[in-house]
């Protein structure tokens, strides 16, 4: 197998010069576990821990190496482990605010050609919910595509309302699909390439492991019978990169509970395109389309142009996204100014 294999294109040969070292070679993360990584390389798959230098290095937890980042590793043990020396930068990525209070990025996977948005037609279908994956992709520069999953469980009017739904708030392919009858599968197989890196992301037990399974053939990964809701139970625990004997590389991801949006204007812009596109008319240029007058959103909004539902989403997730960015650069900002701090402190206890 060869790095082109896994991923590494031109893109990533552009960046290489100053990545290359002697002794070392190139290789992909394909597993995070609490501080151990699992690296692909051209002959497998081989345990790693990073040098000491480049943990006390980073600056935040995001910088370390994260599911599909590219790095330089070392080898010893006849090739059976490895140090990583350096993390290459990231073509694209998906990200989301950590959960619960404390605020900072939390990285999902890292150089992903396409995600894969998974919503169960059943109970998990939330077009809000939606919106957030699909302002994660844009903020990530990531192409999106929607995967509506059990549409056995639902007729299909219901399966057409659904499509439509989405078709309305994502301009990106839409895939209806069953795992259990076998409808929509071949079109979801021919979305796939080889030396493409793709990723599954959605709610536990809508059918992500089980869709990875039936493109291997065989119950590699575990999943678990579904509840009485006719929902799947979740049983991914951890990020992986898997490469199929077909050449594409999938990542799989544990449901996320939370998804909250942390510094990602250009993304809510991206998704939300048709109001980028209205706000070009507002009268003034820092229109927060609230209360001002001449706001050709709001306008479009009275007039029915624009749903009254889209732009509440709009609105939400962009100040969301607001707030959270100015509680970040305001820590990191006290967290410099504490590490000055400290370092003057240590400098004059040894004068």
């Amino acid at each position: 197998m060869k790095l082109s294999n896994l991923g590494f294109d031109q893109w990533f040969e552009d960046h290489s010069a100053s990545f290359r070292q002697d002794g070392c070679s190139f290789a992909r993360i394909s597993a995070v576990n609490r501080g151990s990584y699992l690296l692909q390389n051209e002959s497998g798959e081989v345990t790693a821990e990073l040098t000491g230098k480049l943990f006390y290095q980073v600056e935040s937890p995001v910088d370390l190496p994260c599911v599909g980042d590219w790095v330089t590793a070392q080898y010893y043990d006849n090739d059976t482990a490895a140090i990583i020396h350096k993390v290459f930068p990231r073509k694209t990525f998906l990200r989301r605010k950590t959960a619960g209070e404390n605020v900072d990025y939390q990285m999902i996977a890292t150089n992903i050609d396409t995600a894969f948005i998974v919503q169960s037609c059943h109970f998990d279908f939330n077009p809000h919910r939606l919106d957030r994956y699909l302002v994660m992709a844009a903020d990530g520069r990531v192409e999106p595509v929607v995967i509506l999953t059990k549409t056995d469980l639902i007729s299909s009017d219901e399966l057409d309302q659904k499509i439509s739904i989405v078709s309305s708030i994502a301009k990106a392919k839409v895939i209806a699909l069953s795992n259990i009858t076998g409808i929509g599968f071949d079109e979801f197989q021919k979305t796939l390439s080889p030396g493409r890196t793709y990723c599954l992301l959605g709610s536990s037990g809508v059918g992500k492991t089980t869709l990875i399974n039936r493109l291997i053939g065989r119950e590699v990964f575990d999943t678990k019978a579904v509840s009485v809701t006719g929902e799947g139970v979740h049983t991914t625990s951890r990020r992986q990169l898997i490469v199929l004997s077909q050449g594409v590389m999938l990542i799989d991801t544990p449901g996320m509970r939370e998804l909250g949006i942390i510094g990602a204007g250009d993304g809510v812009n991206v998704s939300f395109e048709e109001i980028a596109v209205l706000s070009s008319h507002c009268r003034y240029a820092n229109c927060s389309h609230e209360n001002e007058l001449g706001c050709a959103v709001r306008d479009a909004v009275k007039s029915g142009e624009l749903s009254e539902d889209r732009y509440s989403s709009y609105i939400k997730l962009k100040k969301e996204s607001e707030f959270y960015e100015m509680s970040y650069l305001d820590r990191r900002k006290k967290d410099k100014a504490f590490g000055k701090f400290m370092k003057t402190a240590k400098k004059q206890m040894k004068d």
